[in-house]
């Protein structure tokens, strides 16, 4: 079976019952040597000629892989009859928008891509084709953002005409930090004299032995001593010392300024010399006792999924919905509904991570600035980690590419860019009456995983569908903790006390700085229809005014609000926040609503807000921080919370902007915004790498239904 490793196929021997189990992605084989049938995803293969033993060696049949594994017998995935309007673009359309541009005569040689995308059609007509098939009448398009040395371009291709259709020049805006800058920032300090010389001071001689780190700068009204109109990135960088994990070997202290349009280094920040911490800190075959492997955990789907996949379209029990891959936010989910006794309902037109950002609480001057907006400034798209089966998501997940456009336009693929798994996840229900039968149900979920790896941190997105209506948003923080070099090598040293001002001793003379992660998803709910409002219920003591021994009651006051100035609110997980259809009811008159939970629970204390002073300047740049409830009318242009070119911004352009002419929200077509985060304060258990670390957000049926939308469970066992 050694041709298995290269069909990318996992084998199991289960010599109790004499069989082989092959799987790869959604196809689950069974086969006994001997036999001459084999089953696939429970359905029977014959087999011309079967598997047989020869010296303890399973032998197969040159072509038995291909037949088993493209027999047609795994149902999983379906053609797409008419493709969904949101699928994202193809490489041969990612192409056709490069030829087009270059075609209008707009092209240069120097013209680096930051995002090459679908330009969505008008929601209705997309809702219309999702509910009923309607064909789109809206054209197929692309927009597109170029960067020209410190320019920044944007436009539309119309792509069956393959004409640009708008191009436009975007004044004052600071492009994304995009991959080849990475590369440009290293050579930069490996070309500079300055550079060297500061490196020298700390004993540093081989200047290809420190990594460069790229980071966006901030804003600080001039008082950085930056010039705002240059295309700028500061150098922070870590020394390697063949340990494989430079994170543990920050150069303190010592900040480049990187000009991208000159590729070169127009200023060094050279602070007070702090020793680098040299002590080896390998976190893959690290030293000391190793721990007992793991016996095999085998999660097998022996007769299929019980989801398809059509194209982009995902089906799984009553839900379905489109998914694709976003160069900026990643992992899109749009056209949500939900099958009710028949009736598919809305419930969400578009839901994504609008933008989030990882602020640092350290004055000193290689800190101060580190603010990283890391999907508005550095693209979590583009940024995409590839999903390990088996580590990380569960065996039985099914691995799907996704197709962007690199920095010169072309079509990538990046290979497994986002899993799909259905899971257990505890009883559904359960009753049990003295001297009857149990009366339970099994919880099953579908969870779609993304995950995107930013410098330092690698961040694991899931959305968690439940078959009783509820949307989970999980996210997960892990990877290498930002560290600072500092004198102290325990906390008994003198210095101790002033080293660990902002931030813990996590290891001998490195200090994990105190910050935050702070994570904003623009959801476009539509719940059973567009018409939608803000619904506050507040639970109040009141005084008992019925009679009897009791002095006080507990009841609910119940309100709409108003505008989206009054929607922007701090979440209290006291009260109750609901998007509302006031124009649906269920059988009881209520009106249909989802409930808008941001903080459902979590690993690390929540961040409740930006821990800044109200002087700080990054105030004035990004609101959405301080509150984790926004409703906004819907705009398609308004996308995220940080406003479309974040770098290098002196004003809000995101939330604080869309919700500042404090339009209605009250019976219209509303977005929600919810915010949510943690605040990092480091430990040592989370050194040299962070276990994942959890943030929840829930999105929760509220008399959506007119009953346990699951009863049917319970039916199906009688």
């Amino acid at each position: 079976m050694q041709a298995a490793k290269d069909f990318n196929t996992r084998v199991h021997w289960d010599a109790y019952a004499q069989v082989f189990t092959l799987t790869r992605n959604s196809t689950l084989v069974r086969v006994k040597p001997g036999a001459r049938t084999a089953q696939v995803n429970g359905a029977t293969l014959r087999l011309p000629v079967p598997l047989v033993m020869r010296k303890g060696r399973a032998m197969v049949a040159h072509d038995f892989l291909p037949q088993v594994f493209q027999s047609g017998l795994d149902q999983t995935f379906a053609i797409e009859r008419k493709p969904h309007p949101l699928n994202p673009l193809t490489a041969a359309e990612i192409q056709t928008v490069v030829a087009s541009i270059k075609a209008s005569g707009r092209f240069k040689p120097n013209l680096r891509f930051s995002e090459i995308a679908l330009k969505a059609p008008p929601k209705d007509q997309v809702w219309a084709h999702a509910l009923q098939g309607t064909p789109l009448q809206a054209p197929r398009q692309a927009d597109f953002v170029v960067l020209d040395g410190r320019h920044v371009f944007e436009g539309t291709v119309d792509i069956a005409t393959q004409t640009l259709t708008r191009w436009q020049a975007i004044e004052g805006a600071h492009g994304m930090v995009l991959l080849d800058d990475f590369a440009a920032v290293q050579k930069a300090i490996e070309n500079s004299a300055a550079f060297a010389q500061a490196l020298a001071k700390r004993g540093i001689r081989d200047v290809k032995k420190v990594v460069a780190t790229p980071l966006t700068v901030g804003y600080f009204d001039g008082k950085d001593g930056l010039r705002q109109e240059e295309r700028l990135l500061k150098v922070v960088s870590y020394l390697d010392v063949g340990d494989n994990n430079y994170w543990a070997h920050p150069i303190e202290n010592l900040v480049a300024v990187v000009d991208l349009e000159k590729q070169q280094v127009v200023k060094v920040e050279d602070g007070a010399v702090i020793p680098v911490p040299m002590k080896p800190t390998p976190y893959v075959n690290s030293p000391g006792p190793r721990p007992k492997p793991y016996k095999p955990l085998w999660i097998t789907e022996p007769e299929g999924k019980n989801y398809t996949i059509t194209g982009h379209t995902l089906s799984w029990r009553n839900w379905q919905m489109h998914f694709s891959l976003n160069s900026r936010t990643g992992l899109t989910l749009s056209t949500v509904t939900y099958n009710d006794n028949g009736t598919k309902r809305k419930v969400m037109y578009e839901g994504t991570l609008g933008g989030m950002i990882v602020p640092y609480g350290d004055p000193d001057v290689g800190w101060y600035f580190k603010a990283y907006l890391d999907s508005g400034e550095y693209g979590m798209g583009t940024l995409t980690s590839p999903i390990e089966g088996g580590k990380d998501a569960p065996m039985n997940a099914v691995l799907l590419d996704a197709t962007l456009a690199d920095t010169a336009g072309a079509p990538m693929t990046i290979p497994n860019a986002m899993a799909v798994f259905e899971r257990y996840a505890g009883p559904e229900y359960k009753h049990q009456e003295m001297g009857k039968p149990n009366a339970s149900a099994e919880r099953r979920e579908l969870v779609l995983r993304w995950i995107s790896t930013v410098g330092n941190y690698d961040y694991i997105f899931d959305w968690v569908f439940a078959e009783n209506g509820t949307i989970g948003i999980n996210a997960g923080a892990t990877g290498i903790e930002a560290v600072k070099g500092v004198k102290s090598r325990t906390m008994q040293d003198a210095t101790a006390k002033e080293d660990t001002r902002y931030g813990t001793l996590i290891d001998h003379h490195i200090v994990g700085t105190t910050h935050q992660h702070i994570y904003n998803f623009r959801l476009d709910l539509d719940v059973d229809g567009e018409a939608n409002s803000l619904t506050e219920i507040d639970n109040v003591v009141l005084p008992n005014t019925a009679g009897g021994p009791r002095t006080s009651t507990m009841q609910t006051v119940e309100r709409t609000v108003a505008s989206e100035q009054q929607a922007a609110q701090k979440f209290d997980p006291a009260h109750i926040r609901l998007l509302s259809n006031p124009g649906k009811t269920n059988k009881l008159g209520y009106p249909v609503s989802y409930q808008l939970i941001p903080y459902a629970g979590g690993t690390h204390p929540v961040a409740k807000g930006a821990n800044f002073g109200p002087d700080e300047w990054i105030y004035n740049r990004l609101r959405f921080m301080d509150r984790q409830i926004w409703v906004t009318r819907y705009h398609p242009d308004e996308r995220f919370p940080e406003g479309k070119y974040p770098n290098r911004s002196r004003k809000d352009t995101g939330l604080g902007l869309f919700s500042a002419d404090d339009q209605s929200i009250v019976n219209t077509d509303n977005v929600v915004w919810l915010t949510t985060g943690t605040t990092h304060v480091a430990r040592a258990e989370e050194w040299p790498i962070m276990p994942t670390e959890w943030v929840n957000v829930l999105l929760k049926p509220w008399n959506f239904f007119n009953e346990t939308p699951t009863l049917g469970l319970l039916r199906g066992e009688r």
